[in-house]
């Protein structure tokens, strides 16, 4: 067998099919094939050490399925530092089976890896979305619009329990608040996904209205860029006028 066409069967090779591959090939002495084999070695063990990772943050919602709950919603919000744009919540319930190696924290993952498990997301789970504008951040507060846009996502989904970032909504549905629940729970790991790919689109539509301030580039958040925008350009019907920099501005 050419090294070529061996590379090809092995990036396509099951478990078994390596095994039997490596057996056929024991006597060949050629250091491409054994290279190839120690490669497809490292590959398997990586993902399976993806699948050992992804099942320990499947813990929290394992546990409640052994209590009786099924409708088991991760919830996370994105958007709570920025001077400009809506905080955006999602919440999400995952259906069993669900395995997607590299949902993380949105914030670990590159443009890529969270449009590619968004995609993933959007054909399998239940996907809800809350969004608080600016001007009701204005009025209530940024952390009482976290909570009312995470809790706009829940009432489209009805779940039976919660998995909810580092927040204790005012709800009767049993909850747990994780600390760093994004890094800890696939479901939280995943509306984290949800609710920042809905933000930044959010904002690069933005950057399009409001040309000049780099929405596209920084979503928002204080940046130099964006304060000398600030500076130069004025404040928008976007931003957050009881936040600091943006106040100081008007």
């Amino acid at each position: 067998m050419k090294i070529a066409e061996l590379k090809e069967r092995l990036q396509k090779a099951t478990l078994e099919e390596f095994i039997q591959l490596k057996q056929e090939l024991a006597t060949d002495a050629r250091k491409g094939v054994h290279t190839l084999f120690r490669q497809t070695e490292r590959r398997f063990a990586l993902e399976e050490q993806q699948r050992i990772d992804f099942k320990e943050r499947l813990a929290f919602e394992d546990e409640y399925r052994q209590q009786g709950y099924v409708r088991i919603a991760g919830v996370d919000e994105v958007g709570r530092g920025p001077l400009a744009g809506p905080v955006v919540a999602a919440a999400v319930i995952l259906p069993d089976g669900f395995y997607h190696p590299g949902l993380t924290d949105s914030k670990q993952m590159s443009k890529v890896q969270r449009q590619a498990a968004l995609k993933h997301l959007q054909e399998v789970a239940e996907i809800a979305i809350g969004i608080i504008e600016p001007a009701e951040i204005d009025e209530i507060n940024i952390y009482q619009a976290s909570k009312q846009a995470m809790q706009n996502a829940l009432r489209q989904l009805q779940p039976d329990a919660l998995l909810v970032d580092a927040m204790t909504l005012d709800d009767d549905i049993p909850q747990l608040s994780l600390i760093k629940g994004d890094a800890r729970s696939v479901s939280i790991a995943a509306a984290s996904v949800v609710a920042k790919e809905t933000r930044d689109a959010m904002m690069e539509q933005y950057a399009i209205e409001y040309p000049g301030y780099g929405f596209e580039t920084h979503a928002g958040y204080g940046t130099p860029i964006h304060l000398q925008a600030l500076d130069t350009l004025g404040v928008t019907p976007i931003h957050r006028k009881t936040f600091r920099p943006v106040k100081e501005r008007l």
